[in-house]
């Protein structure tokens, strides 16, 4: 195992045992290289790389602190990846949409608050003063958002909005190239919404799939009619 590895290996260690808890001060980084029986440049390294993970927050002059290591925060990085991959591999993030978006509007049909509800229509009632598919795309962003928010997992909402980047580009690539599809996500966004208020979760669950299930569908046909001229 490399030492930088090994380094993460012991730090991270520490902090699932609850030796450091969030918002723990690391020991200076001579004693803590000591007591792990690493070089202080090994141990450097590894908190850099746990910084970059937002496990540790390094604060000029005053120390190195572990985050509050909420999911949000940890996943961020889930976020930068899912926003660099290409057409194909978006395909992928789509069916773990599929999975759990569905799985998220039965949730918040469940335990959404009443008030966290009503602002969830709110949004459905703010496109009509910006219909245009960039609109769309800004509503049906804050939608999702507040669907999954409405679930009561924080791990959930989190790998859900980490993987919004990509299949939010393939929405719009949709809408502007297939005629209907802009009053069909509405009408479905809709649907979802209703179905929440109703406190019926299978009914959510059920048109949740079927709104991520046609933007799949649509982007997997779509780029099979464009492998032959790629090739």
């Amino acid at each position: 195992m490399p030492v930088t590895d090994e380094a993460i290996d012991k730090i991270k260690a520490m902090i699932v045992s609850g030796e450091l808890r969030p918002g723990s001060r690391l020991p200076r980084e001579a004693d803590l290289a000591e007591r792990l029986g690493l070089s202080r440049n090994s141990l450097r390294e590894a908190v850099k790389a746990l910084s970059l993970m937002r496990v540790l927050d390094v604060r000029q002059g005053d120390g190195t602190y572990v985050t509050s290591l909420e999911p949000d925060l940890l996943l961020d990085a889930l976020t930068f990846v899912a926003d660099l991959q290409q057409d194909d591999t978006v395909l992928q993030f789509l069916e773990v949409r599929r999975i759990l978006e569905p799985a998220a509007a039965a949730m918040a049909a469940r335990v959404m608050p009443d008030e966290e509800i009503a602002a969830l229509g709110e949004v459905l009632d703010r496109l009509d003063d910006d219909p245009t598919l960039e609109g769309l795309i800004d509503h049906d962003l804050e939608f999702h958002r507040r669907l999954a928010a409405g679930s009561g997992n924080a791990v959930l909402c989190s790998l859900l909005d980490g993987m919004s980047g990509p299949t939010a580009r393939a929405r719009l690539w949709r809408g502007r190239i297939e005629e209907g599809a802009v009053a069909r996500a509405w009408q479905q966004h809709r649907a979802i919404y209703e179905a929440v208020a109703a406190r019926q979760p299978e009914v959510a669950q059920a048109w949740a799939t079927v709104h991520v299930a046609e933007v799949e569908q649509w982007l997997r046909g779509t780029l099979d009619a464009v492998e032959p001229e790629r090739a």
